[in-house]
């Protein structure tokens, strides 16, 4: 290809709604321009960017066993009723109205669609186990569209689902999807890290993210050092705490003490009270489905929201107003508890267990009680982890301290088990005649969105660093003069030819256009080898080969097309490729 016969619109100045590196870049190389908020449109460089990682899924998809196909954008409500998200993932749905005013809905995933397919075509065991992918545009109504292509309303997702007749045949399906995935983003020069997740939304027995460590990624990640641990925050859990108290302080009954003036567990922790938030009881309340609850934390820990859900079943709760506290507790915040409370149902953290010499509200504003055990004076209807774990928490494998980083989700695999299946009568017949229901996972990989997490990844002060897989082009040849005529595009037209001849994608910067401009686009759009063509070194016979980032290399006119490749073959041998 040459650049006068593409379109390649580089920016010098980066546009001021851009807000991370790989938002700018992907802007200013050319790969994509904004429409509006959440929508994007892929300039030529960026297809040829897409379609090669699309290329690289099709290909490990397909050597895992998995098998395309291609499901409607446009989805009957109907099939979300009947797994139960038509209201749990309400907030995320586009709808729309045909001319008869029916109501559809653009696909934010298509976990209904595939199962309502395979309960119409699999009814023998003997038709498992299969897997079957797409590779298609998802629309998602995002609250807040940022970040370029990390958070936008119209996206390119494959998503793969596999049936099974057993779980422990599910578990190989999933372990082939997991270990696909670790290739597909080798393949695509990204450093993607498999983590533990919260199942969330999608539901199922467990699930593992892959990451992209970045300062600017949405996700929090929580790992330990030697790398035996690693968890979406969500997820993640740490090694039990060690009740706080004694036994003296066991035998201490409540004592009811006033506290004027305190409304938050900081204020409670200045003189003259002095007690420090860890020996404090947080009591929060939450609304369930219209029916109130407790939820009681250490002072010093904070709510996981995600956990919660877990442990309720449901993501349909929130916080009770001011109002519905006062009357459920006859308190405002910061005074609330649960001695005595019996006629609301308590959820308690794993880390008040058997703690003593607590103190906690009184259910009356100005008043606390103190020498609380949880054990004792509380009627806590479940104990679970519902906190959010921090950094310097024990690792529960390793017991070192846990660490958090920031990153970029690029990939989730899910263990579903039967939920979709038994809503949406996914069945088949066993080897005894007996009807059962197929054992699920679901399967996502963000395309456009590991367009640009390669970028935030693989950058430098001068532009992007492709990596040699999924660059738009793998060398740039640069003739410091336009001139058809001239030997430097002679030479230039000769290498390209040979190149192009070897199966090396190659782009002719043909433009006339001074160097500087010509060699700032190069690295800016981050072509992984670049080879320039001037009078100068011409006279000594050599044309400079250099690879994006690195030193440049005087090479023998007739040496060129062969260093070239061999310095393509290093490039792809740094991905170590499986």
């Amino acid at each position: 290809m040459r650049w006068t016969q593409t379109f390649m619109p580089t920016l010098r100045e980066t546009p001021a709604d851009a807000e991370i590196i790989s938002h700018k870049l992907l802007l200013r190389a050319g790969i994509a321009r904004k429409l509006t908020g959440g929508l994007y449109t892929f300039l030529p460089a960026g297809v040829r960017v897409l379609r090669k990682i699309e290329t690289i899924v099709r290909e490990e998809m397909n050597r895992a066993g998995a098998l395309e196909v291609l499901m409607p954008a446009l989805q009957p409500p109907e099939i979300w009723q009947r797994s139960g998200r038509y209201d749990t993932a309400s907030e995320v749905f586009f709808r729309v109205k045909d001319r008869a005013r029916k109501e559809w809905i653009l696909g934010p995933t298509h976990e209904e669609v595939i199962t309502t397919m395979v309960a119409d075509e699999l009814n023998s065991y003997r038709q498992f186990p299969r897997n079957f992918y797409q590779i298609q545009t998802k629309f998602r109504d995002e609250i807040r569209p940022r970040f370029g292509l990390m958070r936008a309303k119209e996206f390119i997702m494959k998503d793969a689902y596999s049936f099974d007749c057993t779980d422990e045949a599910a578990q190989t399906s999933y372990q082939k999807m997991y270990d696909a995935y670790s290739r597909i983003f080798k393949r695509c020069g990204l450093q993607a890290i498999p983590v533990e997740a919260d199942t969330g939304v999608m539901g199922g027995k467990f699930s593992h993210e892959f990451v992209v460590p970045a300062e600017s990624g949405e996700d929090e990640v929580v790992y330990s050092e030697g790398g035996r641990y690693a968890a979406n925050v969500e997820k993640a859990a740490c090694k039990p705490f060690e009740p706080i108290g004694t036994e003296a302080d066991a035998a201490l009954p409540i004592e009811r003490f006033a506290t004027p003036g305190v409304g938050t567990i900081d204020d409670l922790t200045c003189e003259p009270f002095g007690v420090p938030a860890w020996r404090q009881i947080k009591t929060l309340v939450y609304v369930v489905e219209s029916k109130p609850i407790l939820v009681l934390l250490r002072g010093d820990h904070s709510l996981n929201e995600a956990k919660l859900t877990g442990v309720l079943g449901t993501a349909k709760f929130r916080p009770a107003t001011a109002d519905e506290i006062l009357e459920l507790l006859k308190a405002h915040p910061g005074s609330l508890g649960a001695v005595g409370v019996a006629h609301v149902p308590v959820y308690a953290d794993e880390a008040l267990r058997n703690c003593r010499g607590m103190v906690t509200g009184a259910n009356e504003d100005g008043w606390h009680l103190r020498h609380v055990v949880t054990d004792r004076d509380l009627s806590v209807g479940r104990w679970a982890d519902l906190r959010t774990v921090r950094a310097g928490d024990l690792c529960p494998v390793t017991g070192e301290p846990l660490k958090l980083r920031r990153a970029i989700e690029v990939g989730h695999v899910f263990k579903l088990g039967t939920k979709y299946s038994i809503a949406l009568n996914a069945l088949f017949l066993d080897e005894s005649g007996k009807q059962q229901p197929a054992f699920m996972g679901c399967y996502g990989i963000g395309i456009t969105r590991t367009l640009q997490a390669v970028i935030e990844q693989c950058h430098d002060q001068d532009g992007i660093l492709w990596p040699a897989t999924i660059a738009p082009y793998t060398v740039c040849i640069t003739p410091l003069s336009a001139d058809p005529n001239s030997q430097v595009m002679q030479v230039a037209e000769q290498i390209y030819a040979e190149l192009g001849a070897s199966g090396v994608e190659v782009l002719m910067d043909d433009r006339n256009e001074r160097p500087g401009v010509k060699f700032k686009d190069a690295d800016l759009i981050g072509f992984p080898i670049r080879v320039g063509i001037g009078e100068k070194s011409l006279a000594n016979g050599n044309v400079e080969v250099k690879r994006r980032g690195g030193a440049l290399t005087a090479v023998k006119v007739g040496e060129a097309t062969c260093a070239v490749r061999e310095l393509l073959k290093g490039c792809l041998a740094n991905l170590n490729l499986p």
